[in-house]
């Protein structure tokens, strides 16, 4: 067995004290969606004159991340560069400190950790963790905390999406060998979230953005589940961030005044002694900090200090989609709580399978919704609704979208909180009137959202809703034990999903899903 010494005194070296952000009392959120994840059909006329193209099958043309760096090899780099300064910037932060918004949900793939990635078989950008850096620095000043969401996993988590990265029907992250990069991807985003000041606006790690409906074609998906927050404590645990309530004994308590202690963790995770944690997710940590120790001679920040002080910090929350997500018996991710754990839902109705696709049947809906109710007998909370928007599947007036507007927030309040999807849409010739349902902050200049996220234009917008449903209605807030698959036929439509409803096996068979 080789020396972990060295490897130990440097991650000690490289660590800083800053303190960890909590959950807001009240999550009023937006998505950076097309930041680091790029999804040409939010930014259409960028996309073409970076180079990319338009197909009605994105895995048929340059449509994905995965496609333009395959394609432009040499330039893809800089192009990328390009993109993640201008589309998220100062001034987007000031727009979003101005409206109140408290909480960013930011999508990530797993290739900002660029050591993860096999550039022999796998083309991304390279880059881009200096611009989460970037962003993370602007949104601490203006006092807006993150959720670092693996939106993109290695192997590709969900067939012919623009937001895996890779728009193919090739979906191999339900692997070991892909579930263990993931997990290594968490370990790094877990030790910068405590370690580097710019990253300590982030309070909660999500696991995986939106993984297959159906949880049959997600084997080992519950184990995932187990390994990734067990990676999280672990990692914590190694910096003497202590984490009450633990599902069961796990690695002790590392004195982090105490170097030799550290060192004598690291020695008994090679051989599963007291450390306690599975061998593999001991190797993980092992793989994650040289990794780190590399970023720390990269990415600005990084100061020599000690690791005292660690000890006091509040851990991370971890995150996953709720439970209601998956149909066919899915795993609890409750299960796998270990210290503060949080859950994600995602609404959208614009795909059909929630509601009849009309005014009054969207409003009973969404007035009558049980996910909340149901979050807290799946004991998944707190919940919050990470993504949802105003589209739908008729005609919308300004009108209504300001009726529907007040109903979602006030729906969604009533969880810890919500995170629209988007923060902006690109305005444009190519994107159409894409921005009027799908861009927040275009929905603030157009009045369907007030500038204070906290109110609404009619608190008693849903007053002639409430009560019995009509069969519609009924089934988009039945207790959700499985959930309604749905889809277009427009790739250049955001890649949605709709809501967890009770279904027959039928429909079940015969959907598919798109999300973002």
């Amino acid at each position: 067995m080789y020396s972990l010494l060295p490897l130990v005194v440097g991650f000690c070296l490289l660590s800083t004290v800053s303190a960890t952000a909590t959950i807001p009392n009240k999550i009023y959120g937006v998505n950076l969606g097309s930041w680091l994840v790029l999804e040409p059909w939010m930014l259409p006329g960028e996309w073409l004159r970076m180079g990319g193209q338009n197909c009605d099958n994105c895995a048929d043309c340059i449509r994905s991340e995965f496609a333009f760096v395959q394609a432009y090899p040499h330039t893809a780099d800089q192009k990328f560069n390009e993109h993640w300064n201008t589309w998220f910037t100062q001034d987007d932060v000031n727009e979003l400190k101005s409206l109140g918004i408290n909480t960013v949900r930011i999508p990530l793939g797993y290739w900002i950790v660029e050591a993860l990635v096999d550039r022999r078989t796998e083309f991304y950008p390279r880059g881009g963790l200096k611009q989460l850096r970037r962003g993370l620095q602007q949104l601490k000043n203006a006092g807006i905390v993150a959720i670092l969401d693996h939106h993109a996993l290695p192997g590709v988590s969900s067939p012919n999406q623009m937001f895996a990265g890779r728009c193919t029907s090739d979906v191999e992250f339900y692997t070991d060998y892909n579930y263990h990069r993931a997990l290594i991807w968490a370990a790094v985003m877990t030790g910068l979230s405590h370690l580097h000041p710019d990253f300590s606006t982030v309070f909660a790690i999500e696991a995986v953005n939106e993984p297959i409906m159906d949880a049959n074609q997600t084997p080992g998906y519950g184990d995932y589940q187990k390994k990734f927050v067990e990676t999280v404590r672990a990692m914590e645990n190694l910096l003497g961030i202590n984490v009450h309530h633990r599902r069961r004994h796990h690695s002790r308590d590392v004195d982090a005044s105490n170097l030799v202690n550290v060192t004598s963790v690291f020695d008994n995770m090679m051989h599963r002694g007291p450390c306690g944690y599975e061998k593999e997710i001991c190797d993980v940590l092992l793989e994650a900090l040289p990794i780190l120790i590399d970023i720390s001679f990269e990415l600005p920040g990084f100061s020599l200090g000690s690791i005292f002080g660690l000890g006091r910090q509040p851990p991370l929350m971890t995150n996953f989609m709720d439970v209601t997500w998956q149909f066919n018996n899915p795993s609890n991710p409750a299960d796998a709580a270990i210290g503060p754990q949080g859950y994600d839902n995602h609404l959208y109705y614009n795909f059909g399978g929630v509601a009849d696709p009309n005014p009054d049947a969207y409003l009973r809906s969404i007035c009558n919704l049980q996910r909340v109710q149901n979050a807290v007998k799946n004991r998944n909370i707190p919940l919050w609704f990470g993504e949802w928007g105003l589209p739908t599947q008729f005609n919308a007036t300004d009108e209504f979208l300001v009726k529907w507007a007040d109903a979602q927030k006030l729906a969604y309040s009533k969880s810890a909180g919500w995170i629209f999807w988007n923060f902006k849409i690109e305005k444009s010739k190519e994107a159409g009137d894409e921005a009027r349902q799908w861009s927040y902050t275009e929905g603030v200049r157009r009045g369907y959202f007030l500038r204070d996220p906290a109110a609404v234009h009619d608190p008693n917008v849903c007053d002639p809703y409430i009560g019995p449903a009509s069969s519609t209605a009924a089934t988009s807030t039945t207790a959700a034990t499985s959930s309604t698959p749905s889809t277009t036929a427009n790739s250049t439509i955001p890649d949605s999903t709709t809501a967890n409803s009770t279904v027959s096996a039928s429909i079940i068979a015969n959907s598919t899903t798109n999300g973002n």
